[in-house]
C-alpha cells in the first residue's frame, strides 16, 4: 500500500470531479490513504467534509503562506480547538513562499509560528511549504525547535540539500512529490538520495505537479504510483519495500490516524 500524504481533494472537486472515483481510483492503484490539506480556515468545514465522507481520507487545518494576509488571522487556540475534530491529523499547510509573495513576508512568519505552537501543542505534525526562503524556513523552525519539540513534514520537497538535512535533524520528514520525475529536477534527485529513509514520504500534491507519464493532465492520488517508482529507483530499493517504508513512515507521523481496516 502506499499514501498520498499531501492531496487537494477540494481543488478536484471544484473541477467537478467525483470524489467517489478519484478515491476508488487511487485504491485501485493500491493507495488506500490519502490526506487532503487546507489552506485557507474559512474553507475548512469543506475540507473536513470531504474526509468525513470517505474512511480513507484524513486532512488538515491551517492557512498556506499565499493566503496569510486574506484569511482571518488565525491564532493558536482556535487551530488547537480545530484539531480536536477526529478526521484532522495535521497543522498547515503553512510555511513561507518568497518566491510568489502572494502575502507580506512578516505576516507569513506570524502565521507560521501560531502553526508551529498549534502543531507543539497538539502533537500533530507541521506540513511546511517553503519556497525560495530555505534560511528563514530553518532559522524559524530551529528557533522553535528550542522552545519544545514538534513532529513536522517539509511537503513537496524542492529545496536545497541543505534543507533537507537540517530538517531530517529536527526529526521532521520529507515528503516528494512528482517533480522527482520531472527531467529538470537532477539537482532534486541529488538532495533527496541523501535522505534517510526512514524520513521519506511520497504525495501528489494534487491537482498540480502531475508526474511523469502523467505531465500534462490533471495530477490526482493515484498517480502517486508514479513518483514512488522514481523514488524507489533512485533509493536503490524495490516498489515494495519502499512502499512499505513509507507508509511506515506515515503511519509513525501522523500517529493520529490508523491503518485501512484497523478499528477506531
Amino acid at each position: 500500500m502506499l499514501v498520498d500524504s499531501h492531496c487537494h481533494l477540494d481543488y478536484l472537486q471544484r473541477d467537478g470531479r467525483d470524489l467517489n472515483e478519484v478515491v476508488a481510483a487511487a485504491q485501485r492503484a493500491g493507495v488506500g490513504t490519502l490526506v487532503t490539506i487546507c489552506t485557507k480556515v474559512r474553507e475548512f468545514n469543506v475540507i473536513r467534509g470531504i474526509a468525513d465522507a470517505h474512511d480513507e481520507v484524513w486532512c488538515t487545518v491551517g492557512i498556506h503562506p499565499h493566503e496569510a494576509e486574506k484569511e482571518p488571522e488565525v491564532t493558536t487556540e482556535q487551530l488547537v480547538d480545530f484539531a480536536q475534530h477526529p478526521k484532522v491529523v495535521g497543522i498547515g499547510e503553512t510555511g513561507l513562499d518568497y518566491f510568489y509573495e502572494h502575502s507580506p513576508r512578516d505576516i507569513q512568519k506570524r502565521s507560521f509560528r501560531a502553526h508551529i505552537a498549534a502543531s507543539r501543542e497538539t502533537g500533530l505534525p507541521l506540513i511546511v511549504h517553503t519556497r525560495d526562503a530555505d534560511e528563514d524556513t530553518i532559522e524559524i523552525l530551529e528557533d522553535e525547535m528550542a522552545k519544545g519539540a514538534f513532529p513536522g513534514v517539509i511537503h513537496c520537497f524542492s529545496s536545497s540539500k541543505w534543507l533537507a538535512e537540517r530538517s531530517v535533524a529536527m526529526g521532521f520528514a520529507i515528503s516528494i512529490s512528482g517533480i522527482l520525475t520531472f527531467k529538470s529536477a537532477e539537482d532534486i534527485r541529488n538532495s533527496v538520495a541523501a535522505v534517510p529513509l526512514e524520513n521519506l514520504l511520497v504525495e501528489t500534491d494534487s491537482p498540480y505537479l502531475a508526474p511523469v507519464p502523467k505531465r500534462g493532465k490533471q495530477n490526482e492520488p493515484a498517480y502517486v504510483v508514479h513518483t514512488a517508482e522514481k523514488l524507489a529507483d533512485l533509493m536503490g530499493v524495490t516498489g515494495e519495500e519502499l512502499a512499505t517504508r513509507t507508509t511506515d513512515n506515515f503511519f509513525r507521523y501522523f500517529s493520529k490516524t490508523r491503518r485501512p481496516g484497523a478499528t477506531a
